[in-house]
């Protein structure tokens, strides 16, 4: 009788390792970091952030923000740099040049 008892305990804690591995193969989209909003400050009222700037209006050169950190976006103010010592992510600037 233990042995019986033995094999349902085996066979359950197994069915639940096996359905909480798939559970976490699975989970809901969201959960997942690669998911994740990259835009986490700017305009989020907006469907979409659309900025431009004239190569006229630049004296030098422009840097522009990718990482969305920024707190003058759509310029640089170099928050990457913290970004990615944090992340070990390797994001920068778009850099125009005028000629």
């Amino acid at each position: 009788m233990q042995n019986i008892e033995l094999t349902y305990v085996s066979w359950a804690t197994t069915a639940l390792a096996v359905g909480y591995a798939v559970y976490l193969t699975m989970k809901a989209p969201s959960e997942d970091p690669a998911k994740k909003r990259l835009n986490a400050k700017i305009q989020l009222d907006k469907p979409k952030v659309v900025d431009t700037c004239d190569i006229e209006d630049i004296k030098g050169k422009g840097v522009f923000c990718r990482c969305w950190k920024s707190s003058k976006f759509p310029y640089c103010d170099g928050s990457h740099n913290a970004h990615n010592d944090t992340t070990g992510d390797n994001v920068g600037p778009l850099i125009v040049n005028k000629k």
